[in-house]
């Protein structure tokens, strides 16, 4: 082994083993670097240094939409952390997760816009004023028991399939959702709805289109409490549970794991956490309409935790960060964008299958399979 493949070995290793350094270390520390990071991550709108400030948007020449950039990075930075549950944890592969994402932004839209059909009909039915429509606060807990509902649905005919049996499944359901939503006039078909509410506020600017840096602060609040309550339910029983069936689940079973309900429970979280980020992007947007949940979003949310590392929270994370920002940052290679993905996927995955930042686990995993290969080919 050369010293340059020492020191890069070296470097992995370090970076693999940060976190558990990190950990284990006094409280003080763990506490001043939280603290640190979350001021750092507030203050990001404001960061007027390259490389952080310079994104190209239609304002102008060095203009810059910061701001609402940051907003959708984090909107994604949930969503990984949800896929992560199911294909990371569990060891499931969903390539219809955008279906997920779209239930969350329509229950928003169907039951708290006024333009909405299905308000109308309500207030119609039960003698309500014109106009009527539920309350933001009143849609998010609608919208997670209908992802909930969603995912159990979904989850509860398909889950005895397994690998591409089960992803193309799942991706079947993805393109039900949106074609459902584009040809039914219970949601205005193609044409979507508006007036999405706001969520509540001191003013009625406080969330004003000006001031994107405040529904950055809404969804990094949001991801903050998602990361706090995934890192607890990985180390609980359930999470437990996840691994040993991702790992051999026959062999779970024979343990007393029950797969079937346990992977039920991946779907289900997983779904309500695509929920939460399609009712961040319909009320931001202050829209919904049924193009903007096209299948290759479902790929494109596959990628993220693939190339950030499956398995690792903080990997998916970064793998959010790069495959959004990038792009935006490198806005005027926009021609170009398709075969660079294309070929960042290609060397990635053959020089680092198990992603950037896997979990520890998985990346020994892969190092004894290339092990195991290694002397069978030696053998033969």
């Amino acid at each position: 082994m050369t010293d340059n493949t020492k020191t890069l070995e070296t470097v992995r290793e370090w970076t693999l083993g940060l976190p558990g350094k990190i950990s284990a270390g006094p409280r003080w520390v763990r506490v001043l670097l939280l603290v640190v990071g979350l001021a750092f991550c507030v203050y990001l709108p404001f960061l007027d240094v390259l490389p952080f400030a310079y994104i190209r948007t239609d304002l102008g020449e060095g203009g810059s939409d910061w701001a609402s950039t940051l907003f959708t990075i984090t909107l994604y930075m949930i969503i990984a952390a949800g896929l992560n549950v199911v294909i990371g944890w569990a060891g499931l592969l969903d390539l219809g997760y955008v279906g997920f994402y779209a239930v969350g932004a329509y229950s928003l839209a169907l039951f708290g816009s006024p333009n909405s059909p299905v308000t109308q009909a309500i207030a119609a039915q039960f003698g309500l004023p014109t106009g009527w429509a539920m309350a933001f606060a009143a849609c998010v807990p609608l919208a997670l028991c209908l992802a909930l509902i969603s995912g159990v649905a979904l989850g509860t005919p398909t889950l005895r399939l397994r690998g591409d049996y089960l992803a193309i499944v799942t991706m079947g359901f993805g393109e039900i959702i949106r074609i459902v939503m584009r040809n039914s006039s219970w949601t205005n078909g193609a044409s979507g709805i508006t007036k999405v509410p706001e969520p509540p506020a001191p003013d009625k600017d406080f969330f004003s289109t000006m001031l994107p840096e405040r529904w950055y602060w809404l969804a990094l609040a949001v991801l903050v409490l998602v990361i706090w309550l995934l890192r607890r339910l990985e180390n609980s029983r359930v999470g437990r549970s996840w691994l040993a069936i991702r790992e051999d689940e026959d062999a779970a079973a024979v343990m007393g794991v029950n797969g079937f309900k346990f992977k039920l429970w991946a779907f289900a979280i997983g779904a309500a956490l695509g929920a939460i980020a399609g009712l961040l992007f319909a009320t931001k947007q202050a829209s919904v309409e049924p193009n903007l949940f096209q299948l290759n979003l479902s790929f494109l949310f596959v990628a993220m935790v693939v190339i950030g590392g499956s398995g690792n929270i903080w990997g998916a994370l970064f793998g959010a960060f790069l495959i959004t920002y990038l792009p935006e940052r490198f806005r005027e290679f926009e021609a170009w964008r398709p075969l660079a993905f294309g070929l960042a996927l290609v060397v990635i995955m053959v020089l680092r299958p198990q992603g950037l930042f896997p979990n520890r686990r998985r990346a020994r995993e892969l190092e004894d399979r290339k092990h195991e290969a290694e002397e069978a080919a030696a053998d033969a």
